[in-house]
């Protein structure tokens, strides 16, 4: 569960960890008044849960209230990654001098909290991890160790902190730990932690990633406004849709709607699709024994999806049944229609029963199923996984 900036930034507060002062607007006319009580060149940011604001140019400057209406405006009028920009958080134009990289997150693999740390700071950090990895310090810690002083200045004293600054450095690198421990989170980074010229050390931007299945123990975060969300970002139309049926649902990027059997199945399919050269619209879970009408629904948010271009099924019938898949697809033909090409192999519990219930359809209203292709068990799902994409490419031009 992702956090907004100026919530990290509230977060960051408690355990005082420096920040810069703030307002947040939603609206051009309150920039304008915000930045025209200070008086100062400002920075407006972003506030969408998403990364890579600044590279989608969600980050701006402005001199003075004047400019920051004109910037305020553009930026109100951004979309960054399918999340349009509905706030903005304003603060002081810092004078930078050096940019430091600060996080705390969980090595899943070994069972340890690690700390990791960078003398480079900034948008590129990821670049700096893949191309010089020996600039990035970790530290691993038990799930239960308290990090001590003497060690949060010693990763300080290797990213390059002043030696004057040694303390400081350390004491925020120890609230952020305590931070994460205290809030049960997944990941909080400091990207950059700032030095200004004028010597002091300043969290310029807050990430805060929540376990959502512990924010019930934390009683202050609602009191904040902050309770539980989407994963990382604000739900799209059809996630909220999802939702409210009761069906797991993530949007993608890609072009091929994925209508799994199960989450393991669905992890598969997606896994064939982009070996074979294809991109996934969307991950999807049917649940285990789904009905008819649960099914129905499911191909409603793959359809009614402009991106995508054709829809892969991939059903393995154990607990759920391969009839009711089938009965479930026949029923939204019916009742909805297809507009795009459908391409589906079931094999497992009752799959033969399923096959005929498509093909007695078929032959009754061979105008439903003009552009679906069913497969049993006797097609491999490679073959059909190769198809899908074929598919896609052809409606989208391609060879």
């Amino acid at each position: 569960m992702r956090l907004y900036e100026f919530e990290g930034k509230e977060l960051f507060a408690k355990f005082r960890i420096p920040i810069p002062k703030s307002r947040i607007a939603g609206s051009v006319d309150e920039v304008f008044s915000h930045v025209q009580e200070w008086g100062i060149p400002v920075a407006l940011k972003s506030q969408v849960l998403t990364g890579g604001r600044g590279k989608a140019g969600g980050i701006k400057l402005a001199e003075g209230a004047n400019e920051a209406r004109t910037v305020a405006s553009d930026l109100f009028n951004l979309t960054i990654k399918g999340f349009p920009v509905e706030r903005l958080l304003i603060e002081p134009k810092l004078d930078i001098k050096q940019e430091f990289y600060i996080g705390v997150t969980i090595d899943r693999a070994k069972y340890k909290l690690v700390i990791i740390a960078s003398g480079e700071g900034g948008v590129d950090i990821e670049k700096t991890a893949e191309e010089n990895p020996e600039k990035i310090i970790r530290k691993e810690i038990g799930i239960d160790e308290e990090l001590y002083g003497f060690e949060a200045m010693g990763i300080a004293k290797k990213i390059g902190i002043p030696s004057d600054l040694l303390k400081t450095g350390g004491a925020i690198i120890v609230k952020l730990y305590n931070l994460f421990k205290k809030y049960d989170a997944k990941l909080v980074e400091i990207n950059p932690l700032v030095l200004t010229s004028d010597g002091k050390l300043i969290a310029a931007d807050a990430r805060v990633s929540l376990d959502d299945d512990a924010v019930f123990r934390h009683a202050d975060l609602k009191e904040m406004g902050i309770e539980a969300r989407h994963e990382e970002g604000e739900m799209t139309e059809r996630e909220k849709q999802a939702q409210e049926w009761g069906i797991p649902y993530l949007d993608l990027g890609g072009n091929i709607g994925m209508f799994p059997g199960g989450a393991g199945f669905g992890i598969m399919g997606n896994d064939f699709i982009h070996y074979y050269g294809g991109e996934p619209a969307n991950f999807m879970d049917s649940g285990g024994g789904p009905s008819p009408e649960r099914i129905a629904k499911m191909l409603v948010l793959l359809d009614e999806n402009p991106n995508v271009k054709v829809i892969f099924g991939a059903r393995f019938g154990g607990i759920s049944r391969c009839d009711d898949f089938a009965k479930g697809v026949i029923m939204f033909l019916r009742e909805h229609g297809l507009s795009k090409p459908l391409v589906m192999r079931m094999t497992g519990n009752v799959w033969q029963e399923g096959v005929r219930l498509f093909e007695e359809a078929k032959a009754e209203s061979p105008e439903l199923f003009e552009h679906i292709e069913t497969h049993g068990i006797e097609t491999p799902i490679e073959q059909i996984s190769m198809r899908a994409v074929e598919l896609a490419k052809q409606a989208e031009g391609g060879n």
